[in-house]
């Protein structure tokens, strides 16, 4: 896929800030730290577009991402971050619940996960959740690339049987270094829209 134009079209906190041209979406979700700024970049071929942060949880917006004036990528805040306030994950979690459940502009989420490490409690709850409302999901295990090519297939194995993937939702590894998964990433949007 050529990506012609990039454009960060809303950061929005609430349902009437969303896009209203009707363009379908990709959201992005993850936990705080698991890549899904350098995710973004990776897929719009641009180095900080997409702000990356030392700190975990500086998401604290719904980003909406116009490529190619043909559909949004959408980035959502980070889960699991404990050193925000109670109230802040709540709002958060109100935030994302209300997007997940009311857009008809979703069309997949691709659902971000490191491939160094067993999925936490948080990203088995995200995969629970996203299959009980049937949102398409996408599985990307990012940062492959900091596991030796021998292991890659037994921890590829381990983190689908831990997620319990459906069939039917797909599994890519995906690293930012060597652009492992971009091209299937693409493919997919391509298909979907």
């Amino acid at each position: 896929m050529k990506i012609t134009s990039v454009e960060l079209k809303i950061s929005a906190v609430r349902r009437s800030q969303y896009p209203t041209d009707n363009k379908p979406e990709f959201l992005m979700v993850g936990r705080s730290n698991v890549g899904k700024s350098s995710f973004i970049n990776t897929l719009i071929n641009r180095k900080n577009y997409a702000r990356t942060s030392a700190n975990p949880g500086k998401t604290q917006t719904i980003n909406f991402y116009l490529i190619n004036n043909e559909f949004y990528l959408v980035d959502a805040p980070g889960y699991g971050f404990t050193n925000l306030s109670k109230t802040k994950q709540k709002k958060f979690g109100l935030m994302m619940e209300d997007y997940l459940t009311t857009r008809p502009n979703l069309k997949n989420v691709f659902m971000l996960i490191d491939f160094r490490h067993k999925p936490t409690n948080d990203d088995i709850q995200m995969y629970e959740y996203l299959k009980h409302y049937k949102i398409p999901v996408t599985i990307v295990a990012t940062k492959t690339d900091k596991i030796g090519v021998t292991k890659q297939q037994a921890q590829r194995a381990m983190l689908v049987d831990s997620l319990d993937l459906v069939v039917g939702d797909d599994f890519v590894m995906f690293s930012n270094v060597t652009k492992l998964g971009k091209e299937d990433i693409s493919k997919k949007i391509k298909r979907t829209i």
